[in-house]
């Protein structure tokens, strides 16, 4: 891991950071203040699989202070076709560690920090706890619970997506935003249906990428602060028909996270 240069001298724009993040920069929404707070800001991915990919190399490219990447896996040749932070060379290395070597070439001004470990709830809470947004990019619903509530606790922005076969879906939860519903108000515990996993069903290589750009798109909104984002809406991918839909989701009263908050 490399150390910010902007650390020491308060300077955001350290290096050829500035020109690399130029055509970006001269956006009217975004401009040298929202690129300095996305260059500020640190960005928690939880899972470096399809989904974690193209966000974790796209928050680099953005020019992305801080990414904290957390997964227990290692790269298996199954996942070349679709993890494209992966390669042939890191076959048999740990995610979080493969994500150090991409994000490191890509952009050697971000500081990319692995965590190559099962993070239970405990060790979320203090991940969340240090991060500005939470990018869910796991593939099992008793993580994605974890990671919702511990992101719910904090009051951190969690953008949540998943991808199997040719679908993917997308959204985001803000608990700073009080009609917001959190993931459990749409995605019950109970419910099988709700723990589908691409390892079971496939998943089309490129819908992958797909969805995991979009979520970083929204990540990296938040931290700009600017637009609309998902919150309190879904997004729905059906790329074998390349159709596009949103609907409006709410909070759920007797959501045993947040059906008591006002």
């Amino acid at each position: 891991m490399k150390d910010l240069e902007h650390e020491a001298s308060g300077n955001v724009f350290p290096g050829d950071l500035r020109e690399r993040v130029s055509r970006q920069m001269i956006l009217r929404e975004l401009g040298e203040k929202g690129q300095a707070a996305i260059s500020s800001a640190h960005f928690l991915v939880i899972g470096a699989g399809g989904l974690g990919s193209p966000a974790i190399l796209y928050l680099a490219a953005a020019g992305a202070g801080t990414i904290t990447v957390v997964d227990a896996d290692t790269v298996s040749v199954s996942n070349l076709s679709r993890q494209i932070l992966h390669t042939t060379s890191t076959v048999n290395v740990n995610k979080a560690k493969s994500a150090v070597i991409a994000v490191e070439r890509l952009n050697p001004h971000c500081r990319i920090i692995p965590v190559p470990e099962f993070a239970d709830a405990v060790k979320l809470k203090a991940l969340v706890k240090n991060a500005d947004v939470i990018l869910d990019c796991t593939d099992n619903l008793a993580t994605r619970i974890a990671v919702s509530r511990a992101a719910h606790d904090a009051g951190k922005p969690l953008v949540f997506a998943s991808a199997v076969r040719f679908s993917g879906q997308l959204t985001v939860f803000d608990p700073s935003v009080p009609e917001s519903p959190c993931f459990e108000c749409i995605f019950e515990e109970d419910d099988p249906g709700n723990d589908v996993k691409a390892a079971a069903v496939g998943v089309f290589s490129s819908v992958t990428g797909i969805v995991g750009t979009l979520q970083a798109t929204e990540a990296l909104k938040i931290a700009a602060g600017i637009g609309s984002t998902l919150c309190g809406r879904m997004l729905f991918i059906d790329a074998l028909n390349m159709q596009f839909d949103t609907i409006r989701v709410k909070r759920r009263k007797r959501c045993p996270v947040c059906g008591e908050r006002h």
